[in-house]
C-alpha cells in the first residue's frame, strides 16, 4: 500500500475539495482510502513534508503534481489542462496510485 499524505493549513478553503478527491481517486485505483494528514507549520511535522503549500499531496513522500517543497508554506493551485485548479485533481492522485503499486510490484 503507498504511503499517502495530505498536507495542509487550518485556513485553506481547499483542504475539504482535496479529501474529497483523495477518496475519489482511492476509488479509482481500487484501493480502501487511507491516509495521513499532517497541518503546515505543525511542530511534530516530519522534516520531509515542511515546504510544500496547502492542500498538496504526497504518495511515497512525492508530491503527485511533481513540485519540490519550497522554503514557503503557501496556497497552492495545480494547473491541468490549461485550467488552475484549488487542489489535485482525483485522476492525477489515483495515477499516481496506480503508478506506486505498479512500482511496488516489481521490487
Amino acid at each position: 500500500m503507498p504511503k499517502v499524505e495530505l498536507l495542509y493549513d487550518d485556513e485553506c478553503p481547499n483542504v475539504e475539495l482535496a479529501r474529497s478527491n483523495l477518496r475519489h481517486a482511492f476509488a479509482l485505483a481500487g484501493l480502501a482510502p487511507s491516509w495521513v494528514e499532517h497541518r503546515i507549520g505543525a511542530a511534530d511535522a516530519p522534516a520531509d513534508v515542511r515546504g510544500y503549500g496547502s492542500p498538496t499531496v504526497l504518495i511515497d513522500s512525492a508530491d503527485v503534481a511533481g513540485a519540490a517543497p519550497d522554503t514557503e508554506s503557501c496556497c497552492r493551485v495545480y494547473q491541468v489542462g490549461g485550467r488552475m485548479n484549488k487542489a489535485p485533481a482525483a485522476e492525477l492522485i489515483a495515477q499516481a496510485l496506480r503508478n506506486s503499486r505498479a512500482l511496488g510490484t516489481r521490487r
